[in-house]
C-alpha cells in the first residue's frame, strides 16, 4: 500500500449536522480492516465529540480542539499539546458579554461576527494567539497550533509519515491539514477556497464523499490520482 492512513475532519466531512451516517461508519470500518490507520482531526472539544460520535473506537487517534488535544481511543487517555487558555482573555471576553463562548482545554471558541472583539482583546492584552475560522466559528489558539501540528504528533505516535497519509476536509481550518498530507481530498460541500487547494473533489457531500474516497482507496490506492504540485500548497498562507 502507498497510503497507509486517512485523516478526516468531522463536521461537514465525516458528519452532517454532527451525525455520522451508518454508510460512512461501515466504509471507515472497511478501510480499517484493510490495515490502514484512521485519524480524526476536528475543531470540537473532546467531551463534545465523545457526546456526538459513538464510534470514536474506529479511530487510532483523535486530534481535537483544532490540533491542541490528542486522544487515544484504545487507551482512553488524552494529552494537551499546548498551553491552556489564557485566563485574562477569557475574563475580558466575559466582561464584553461575548456569546456564545466556549472554553476548552486549550481552545476559546465563539462565532462570527465576534472576531473583531476577539482580535482587539488579543492585541490589547499583548497575547501570542491566532484566530482560526471554520464556517462561521471563530477559534482562538496559541500561535503555531493547528490541525497539521496535531496530526503530525498523531502520525509520529503511529510511526507514519505525512506523505503516507490522505487528508479529507471541507472548511478553512482544514487548509493546514490538507497541506501536510500526501494527498488532499475535499468533499463536494467544501468551501470554494478549500476546493482550489485539493487534489480531488468528491462528487458526494460530507459522509457520502468520505465513502467515495474509501472505495477509491481500497480499489486503487489512489494510483490513478496525480497529486498537484506540493509547492503550490506548501507556499499558501497558513490556516
Amino acid at each position: 500500500m502507498r497510503y497507509l492512513a486517512l485523516a478526516c475532519d468531522y463536521d461537514g466531512t465525516v458528519a452532517r449536522d454532527g451525525v455520522v451516517a451508518e454508510a460512512t461508519i461501515e466504509a471507515l470500518g472497511r478501510l480499517r480492516c484493510s490495515g490502514r490507520r484512521l485519524i480524526l482531526v476536528t475543531g470540537r472539544e473532546l467531551a463534545d465529540l465523545q457526546r456526538v460520535c459513538p464510534r470514536l473506537d474506529l479511530f487510532d487517534r483523535v486530534v481535537a480542539e483544532n490540533g491542541a488535544v490528542l486522544y487515544r481511543p484504545r487507551a482512553g487517555d488524552h494529552q494537551l499539546l499546548t498551553e491552556p487558555p489564557d485566563a485574562r482573555l477569557v475574563e475580558a471576553l466575559l466582561a464584553r458579554h461575548v456569546a456564545p463562548l466556549a472554553v476548552g482545554q486549550a481552545i476559546i471558541a465563539t462565532r462570527q461576527p465576534n472576531e473583531t472583539v476577539v482580535v482587539d482583546l488579543i492585541r490589547e492584552l499583548g497575547l501570542e494567539l491566532h484566530v482560526v475560522f471554520n464556517k462561521g466559528a471563530v477559534m482562538v489558539l496559541p500561535s503555531g497550533v493547528n490541525k497539521a501540528t496535531g496530526l503530525a504528533v498523531a502520525l509520529g505516535e503511529l510511526s507514519l509519515s505525512a506523505k503516507d497519509c490522505v487528508g479529507i476536509g471541507d472548511a478553512e481550518n482544514d487548509h493546514a491539514l490538507l497541506r501536510l498530507c500526501g494527498v488532499a481530498v475535499v468533499v463536494d460541500n467544501a468551501l470554494p477556497a478549500v476546493k482550489e487547494r485539493a487534489d480531488w473533489v468528491t462528487e458526494g457531500p460530507d459522509g457520502a464523499g468520505v465513502v467515495e474516497l474509501v472505495d477509491r482507496l481500497l480499489a486503487t490506492d489512489l494510483a490513478d490520482l496525480a497529486p498537484r504540485s506540493r509547492i503550490s500548497r506548501s507556499t499558501s498562507p497558513a490556516a
